[in-house]
């Protein structure tokens, strides 16, 4: 037992000493502590369970959940087993939920092919597409592509695309039918005489999203499997198209109605179309001026958008940092912590909080950022009942966090989607190897004021923090030399005064207690009595009072934490955007003054935070952006073997951004890194059509039609094929308006594409007209 530690013989007798007649013997907790959690007010501990490479999460879930429900039953009367977060319900749920997108998609673009070409030509694409898909998820499989949100989220985008090439064939063979064509020759025609354009077109399309697979950058990362994903699921669906779609078409197709070789366009709507693009080639300055204007109008609009790297998540939980001042004891910052925990348990809309002080939980998920142990921080997890009550919340509880706790730092933010960042706004200011921290305070502080006087900024901050007091003792090197005494005696004998020296090991049953001895508590409080602290020489057995070998004992204000980036001192200026205001905005607002702050010689200022994040993910797909161009380029060339019709297609490309910008400004959305997915998908989509729609005035040119009827009736015989592609796609990813994650880049395409449709069949071919100086026969 404790009772019977004994102290060594002494060094004159043979006396024993017993430790209780020297010193309190007592079994206690480390102190001060390091870390405390609680759960709904109670003390606990968390356990973090990750799986090992390979194994599927959501099992990993049900067999946890399953043994805990046996270990439960197990525990003593008043331990109990909570959850704060379990990723793999987090998963299922969105697996099912964009397994139900996913179906919703497939039947939209089913009933737009059964309205726009009957239910024949409906279940030929229908098989064409659901062949598709089941040939990609197996290829997922061989290649190690999980469901998960970029690769189910890349099966919608693709969706449209998917049956661009089934349509095209099918298309084409229906229209074969009507010129009189016997059916074997006109399904091989169809799958033959488009095969290589198509497979241009289509590696085109793709290659739109290799630079997101060649990123480098954590976004990119995040987004990788997009390119995967698409590139197999495209490929395969190029290989049923020219395989069993013609096959499909000769037994599942009727033979058309009337005389064979009948006009299969003498209709009203392609009459119609016909005449709108024949003015639109004689009044083609007009078409082109006007349609100049609009991009212009679009690009200067687009300083209108609401800009975003990655959206917040749609977790049904937030976080709740609290910052006291730096060197705050952790007893101080846990029971402040305790008010602010009682008041959010009070709170009806709040399911559960937990509470970690000293350090944040272990991390649970991968966006969110850990922060350092420290005695003067901790967080609180807050899982609500509804995610509408967030908002709601933080609005409540902010003004009673700022009255309550005036010289804290206490940000709430909700958890993000993607690569976020703790603190979205930062300011850095640099300075040498040995920049004085003055210099810098001083300079950070101009940056902190601007900042602060925005209306737009709140939950500001440096990461140096504040200064704190620290005791030191002004050693004097000849007094300690005379008696023995070294700074390392003096560090050795304040450790043990006041944070403890371990001097042995107490054995109980099969643990190892450490036994620390220290001095009582009112001594190790007080620093009145610190010159009388006893130095023992490491060759002497007698002691030394601190007095004696320092000149004085004094206290000062030093920097506790000094950060460095790439070996020079940095401080960073921290803050967030308040409510629904964009970093964008934010940084704007204060743009002009922080760029006119004096910066010392010497020092440098850099924008930091997801400004930087967002930067540099979009520079990270640059190195990718040139190969693909390239391979995009020499597909083009090789295809048409002129360079006119490649300067067509490149000089019709940026019309796209018309009907994006204002696609954006209309539905409110914001254009973050997965609408710019988006934008380059949709010139991707682009390119293709206009690929299709030029390859087809070849054809007819080899039919020996001039120039001018060529590409009008290639307009007119790709409308029907370009026009439901363009709807299958647009009206497809209408699922993903559900999802905030998906909703940039889903507006991106839907609104881009809507109007890229009108510029691959109106714009193109005047664009054709004028590059070889084509006019209207009629009119001459």
């Amino acid at each position: 037992a404790l009772d019977s530690l004994q102290a060594s013989p002494r060094t004159d007798s043979s006396e024993l000493i017993r430790v209780r007649d020297i010193a309190e013997v007592s079994r206690g907790y480390k102190e001060p502590v390091e870390m405390l959690m609680r759960f709904n007010g109670q003390m606990a501990i968390a356990i973090s369970i990750s799986n090992v490479p390979g194994v599927n999460v959501v099992d990993m879930g049900r067999a946890v959940d399953a043994r805990l429900k046996e270990l439960v039953a197990e525990l003593p009367i008043g331990i109990e087993v909570e959850r704060v977060h379990w990723q793999s319900d987090v998963i299922a749920d969105a697996v099912n939920g964009f397994l139900i997108s996913f179906a919703e998609a497939i039947a939209i673009v089913i009933v737009i092919l059964t309205l726009g070409m009957g239910w024949r030509m409906s279940l030929i694409i229908g098989v064409a597409l659901v062949v598709t898909i089941l040939g990609s998820f197996m290829l997922m499989a061989i290649f190690g592509i999980d469901l998960q949100r970029m690769s189910l989220g890349a099966l919608i985008i693709a969706l449209g695309m998917m049956v661009d090439n089934a349509i095209v064939v099918a298309d084409g063979f229906i229209v074969r039918l009507q010129e009189g064509m016997e059916r074997k020759k006109a399904a091989i025609e169809s799958a033959t005489l488009p095969s290589i354009p198509l497979l241009g077109a289509t590696i085109v399309a793709v290659m739109a999203f290799y630079p997101i697979a060649a990123s480098t950058e954590s976004a990119g990362e995040y987004c990788a499997s997009l390119f995967s994903v698409v590139a197999i699921s495209l490929m395969v669906s190029w290989v049923v198209s020219i395989t069993l779609t013609p096959l499909q078409c000769m037994d599942l197709l009727p033979d058309p109605p009337g005389d064979a070789g009948a006009d299969p366009y003498a209709t009203p709507m392609f009459r119609a179309f016909k005449a709108l693009l024949t003015i639109a080639i004689r009044q083609r300055w007009l078409t082109i001026g006007g349609t100049v204007a609009l991009l212009v109008l679009s690009i200067v609009a687009f300083g209108n958008v609401k800009q975003l790297f990655f959206p917040d998540s749609s977790m049904t939980k937030f976080m709740v940092d609290y910052w006291a001042p730096e060197g705050t004891r952790i007893s101080v910052t846990d029971a402040d912590m305790k008010r602010i925990e009682k008041r959010l348990l009070q709170d009806e809309r709040v399911a559960a909080v937990a509470t970690f002080v000293g350090a944040g939980p272990p991390r649970f998920y991968l966006p969110v950022e850990p922060e350092a142990a420290n005695s003067s921080y901790g967080q609180f997890i807050v899982n609500v009942r509804d995610i509408d009550d967030i908002d709601d919340i933080i609005a409540d509880i902010g003004p009673w966090l700022v009255a309550e706790f005036p010289d804290a730092q206490i940000p709430l933010r909700r958890f993000g989607v993607g690569p976020s960042k703790t603190w979205k706004f930062e300011i850095r200011i640099s300075g040498p190897a040995i920049a004085d921290p003055d210099v810098l305070r001083a300079t950070a502080h101009q940056a902190t004021e601007i900042v602060r006087n925005s209306p737009l900024a709140g939950d500001f901050r440096t990461d140096w923090r504040q200064r704190t007091k620290i005791i030191v003792p002004t050693f004097n090197e000849q007094r300690a030399r005379w008696a023995g005494v070294t700074r390392s005696n003096i560090a050795d004998a304040t450790k043990r005064a006041f944070d403890g020296s371990v001097v042995g090991l107490y054995r109980e049953s099969d643990k190892l207690i450490p036994i620390v001895l220290r001095h009582n508590k009112k001594e190790r409080e007080s620093i009145g009595g610190l010159a009388a602290l006893q130095i023992q020489p490491g060759a002497s057995a007698h002691t030394v009072p601190l007095g004696q070998v320092t000149d004085s004992i004094r206290t000062e204000w030093e920097d506790p934490l000094i950060w460095r980036r790439d070996r020079r001192r940095t401080i960073t200026i921290q803050s967030n955007p308040i409510g629904d205001v964009t970093l964008p905005a934010l940084r704007k607002s204060v743009l002009d003054e922080v760029d006119n702050i004096d910066i010392p010689a010497g020092y440098v200022m850099e924008w930091g935070g997801e400004y930087e994040s967002s930067r540099d993910s979009q520079a990270s797909l640059l190195p990718g952006v040139v190969p693909a161009l390239v391979i995009i380029s020499f597909i083009i060339v090789a295809l048409f073997n002129a360079y006119r019709p490649p300067l067509v297609i490149a000089l019709s490309i940026p019309f796209a951004m018309i009907g994006m910008t204002f696609g954006l400004l209309g539905t409110g959305a914001a254009f973050g890194f997965v609408a710019l997915l988006g934008a380059m998908s949709l010139v991707g989509m682009m390119i293709k059509n206009a690929v299709v729609l030029l390859d087809q005035v070849n054809i007819f040119l080899a039919q020996d039609q001039s120039r001018y009827d060529a590409i009008v009736n290639a307009a007119i015989s790709r409308a029907r094929p370009v026009g439901l592609a363009a709807g299958t796609t647009v009206l497809g990813v209408i699922p993903l308006l559900q999802d905030v994650f998906w909703v940039g880049l889903a507006v991106t395409v839907m609104a881009g594409l809507t109007f890229g449709t009108v510029v691959t069949l109106v714009l193109v071919p005047v664009l054709y007209s004028t590059l070889y100086g084509l006019k209207d026969p009629a009119s001459a």
